[in-house]
């Protein structure tokens, strides 16, 4: 068994679940940052899968658990995006000189796409419609789409994971505090139901995959999902101005470009339309969440200051941030209509 990506929080989780089998999985642990793990069926090796000789590495490997990645929700660049996918060939590429039959791939929830008609939840059978101008999202549909293809050789299978946004203790992941920061200040009108999948349970279902040699997809998510009343009681007051979801794809192109906000434009309708995910297919193979979709957002969040004061402080405070954003609102959409007015404008002689 092989694991890339092993020191990252998933990565570390599936070494550790599969050292502690019985009996233990012998795993091959690669990272770039690559300390030595503290189980004895646990190899550890520090490499770049870049550049590194990842046929022999991958000798007599059975499974290889791919995890490494070098783009997050937040921060991707087309350079990233080449990056990443040249990685992914390396890898298949390495399963076939290696003779590997098996390979994991990390997806998202996210390529079903956020629309209107979208069903609640969303099986794997749904098409795959990531929403066009969020290249996070069309990225790991291309990345899926790369593995399925060599998964279509004989001899070979492919699992390809989509879960929902992943948190860990006291710490919302990179998607799921974009999600949250688009949800903050001026947020489109829409609540949809959430999903928060805590790392242990993404861990576990790596597993569980790995032990089944699983061929095909498989949402990964906690059963249910968070309605919108109790999201807001979990998450408390925060200063929020809704507005028309064109005029916050607006506002987020601008945030985004100014480098003022972590929330590429494309993000907001996953905050307007469901996306939540059914688990029927991974339940079948005997998975199951430890934690629920409260319970996970709650061991992953730390309260801030605001929740600490006195209610009559806070709500002085969420008042005067309310008034805050419709300013600041206001002025950026200013802007934005001057500048298409200049667009607009035939040029003078």
């Amino acid at each position: 068994m092989v694991v890339t990506g092993a020191h990252g929080s998933v990565g570390r989780r599936v070494v550790a679940r599969l050292a502690g089998q019985q009996p233990p999985v012998a795993v091959v642990a690669i990272d770039k940052e690559a300390p030595p793990a503290p189980y004895t069926s646990v190899t550890t090796k520090q490499a770049d899968l870049a550049d590194a000789d990842l046929g022999a590495l991958f000798s007599g490997a059975d499974s290889v658990v791919h995890l490494a990645s070098t783009v997050t929700a937040g921060t991707l660049n087309p350079a990233e995006v080449e990056l990443e996918a040249a990685l992914l060939h390396r890898v298949l590429d390495a399963l076939d000189s290696a003779a590997v039959p098996h390979v994991v791939v990390m997806s998202s929830a996210m390529v079903y796409g956020a629309w209107k008609d979208n069903p609640v939840p969303i099986t794997e059978d749904a098409a795959v419609r990531p929403i066009p101008d969020f290249d996070w999202a069309v990225q790991r549909h291309r990345l899926e789409q790369l593995a399925q293809q060599w998964g279509a050789g004989p001899g070979r299978s492919v699992t390809v994971l989509r879960p929902a946004a992943v948190v860990a203790e006291d710490r919302l992941g990179q998607l799921a505090n974009t999600l949250r920061a688009v949800r903050s200040g001026v947020a489109a009108d829409g609540d949809p139901p959430v999903q928060y999948l805590h790392a242990d349970d993404l861990a576990a279902a790596v597993v569980t995959s790995v032990n089944a040699r699983y061929d095909g997809i498989l949402n990964v998510a906690p059963d249910g999902w968070i309605p919108p009343d109790t999201l807001a009681e979990l998450e408390g007051p925060r200063p929020r101005l809704r507005a028309p979801s064109h005029l916050v794809r607006i506002l987020s192109a601008l945030r985004w470009r100014w480098g003022l906000a972590p929330t590429p434009p494309g993000v907001v309708p996953y905050t307007t339309h469901p996306w939540v995910v059914a688990n029927d297919r991974l339940r079948a193979l005997g998975w199951q969440a430890a934690y629920s979709n409260e319970e996970a957002w709650v061991v992953s969040h730390e309260p801030g200051r605001l929740e600490s004061l006195p209610a009559r402080r806070r709500q002085e405070l969420l008042l005067a941030g309310a008034a805050v954003l419709v300013v600041g609102f206001l002025v950026a959409t200013g802007l934005t209509v001057r500048a298409w007015r200049r667009r607009r404008r035939p040029g003078r002689a």
